[in-house]
């Protein structure tokens, strides 16, 4: 089995984007996204293979094995949202063009 999740991308040309632009639409912050990756994970109790594009510095969650590693994956948004540079994260987010 494969459970995935990603962070939130705004593509240039999507109504989405078009929303946010306009204000009728708030994504949430790097913060927030990584609050919710690491809700998510703290309550994802199948032995699977995770993958996740969320923007942490330096580590790769994705992987098999899941439950084996699950302390390490919901340590890993734990320490970003307590000592990330969220600045730096949506950097990184604002260069994405394409998955």
């Amino acid at each position: 089995m494969v459970v995935g999740t990603g962070g939130l991308v705004l593509f240039p040309g999507t109504p989405l984007l078009e929303e946010a632009e306009r204000g009728e639409f708030t994504p949430l912050s790097e913060k927030e996204m990584l609050m919710e990756l690491k809700t998510f994970a703290e309550h994802l109790s199948c032995d699977c293979t995770f993958i996740t594009h969320h923007t942490i510095s330096g580590k790769n969650l994705t992987g098999p094995d899941f439950l084996k590693r699950k302390d390490s994956i919901i340590a890993a948004p734990d320490h970003e949202i307590r000592h990330g540079d969220p600045e730096q994260m949506a950097a990184v987010r604002g260069s994405k063009r394409t998955l």
